[in-house]
């Protein structure tokens, strides 16, 4: 393959896609990253924690856990793991609320992504909501009292408005060139894996996994993709292979329930694991329910089909 080839077949087709998902992204992630912010620094998400505390309770966590389940709705596990380390939380209750963060965050993007690869957003939404509720019971049930907290000493101070509205400003830029830097060299490496063959080959050893998720072997890339970087900045590739038609819109849709409960497991979870946290507590819950839940879906699907043969007959 020539240079010419090279840069007619994968980098300007690459970038003319990853150009427009990155502005789609940040039109996206901007707004409401602004919107959180203004509520975090008015202090309607701690009225609303308020409110929730009895709720909460019944799953072994504090009111204070609804600050930091709340701020995970809306943005990044990095603002999540800011606002953990300023409140007196035990181990196992953050180990409780990091799964869920885990399975429900950044909630308006990347509910918008799995809805671009196939499946109903609110589907998708209600799916990670109640996801998340539902571990975290049973984690309440299952994890063992572990003595340490979490707590940092943070010195209480008050920046005013115009002062944290620069901070939030340059931490928005730095996600900004990310998203569009990653996104842009993602598609230019899945093309050209794509357009050398050598795709397959990475798929390849996977393709056992894949069958023991129920998960089609022909998206073990985009597997692969979701669970090292997770789906706000792997959204381009996801994108691109289901309007490429890598996947069929009942395939993708089977991905997405697997990824939208179990993805990001070496990113977000090392930011876990990096304030103390134990590994495994963080990826086997999320993972092993992805896999139930695909089987599930995958059970859904063959039930309908049934009911609709049985109503339709005649049809082939």
């Amino acid at each position: 393959m020539t240079t010419k080839d090279i840069s007619d077949r994968i980098i300007h087709p690459s970038l003319k896609t990853g150009l427009k998902t990155s502005v789609w992204l940040l039109k996206l992630t901007i707004p409401v990253s602004f919107g959180v912010f203004l509520l975090d620094y008015f202090g309607v998400l701690q009225i609303i924690a308020g409110w929730t505390e009895p709720f909460f309770n019944l799953m072994g966590l504090s009111g204070k856990a609804a600050v930091v389940l709340i701020t995970s709705y809306f943005v990044n596990i990095y603002s999540v793991i800011a606002v953990m380390a300023t409140l007196d939380i035990s181990l196992r209750e953050g180990i409780i609320l990091a799964n869920m963060c885990l399975i429900a965050h950044s909630l308006v993007i990347e509910t918008a992504i799995l809805r671009k690869t196939g499946s109903s957003p609110y589907r998708m939404l209600f799916l990670r909501l109640i996801a998340g509720f539902l571990l975290a019971w049973l984690l309440h049930l299952l994890l063992p009292s572990f003595r340490e907290s979490m707590a940092v000493e943070v010195v209480a101070t008050d920046p005013g408005f115009m002062d944290s509205f620069i901070r939030w400003g340059k931490d928005m830029a730095i996600t900004a060139v990310k998203i569009v830097i990653l996104v842009n060299l993602l598609l230019i490496l899945q093309k050209a894996l794509s357009e050398t063959g050598l795709l397959k080959w990475l798929e390849k050893p996977f393709y056992p996994l894949m069958k023991l998720m129920g998960l089609p072997v022909t998206s073990s890339f985009l597997w692969i993709i979701a669970n090292v970087i997770g789906l706000s900045y792997g959204g381009a590739v996801m994108i691109s292979q289901t309007v490429e038609g890598g996947l069929s819109r009942e395939e993708a849709d089977l991905v997405n329930h697997h990824i939208a409960i179990s993805h990001s497991q070496l990113e977000d979870t090392l930011l876990f694991v990096a304030v103390g946290m134990p590994v495994a507590w963080l990826m086997l819950p999320r993972f092993i329910l992805a896999v139930i839940v695909v089987w599930g879906r995958r059970g859904e699907i063959r039930i309908r089909h049934i009911i609709k043969k049985l109503q339709n007959p005649d049809k082939p």
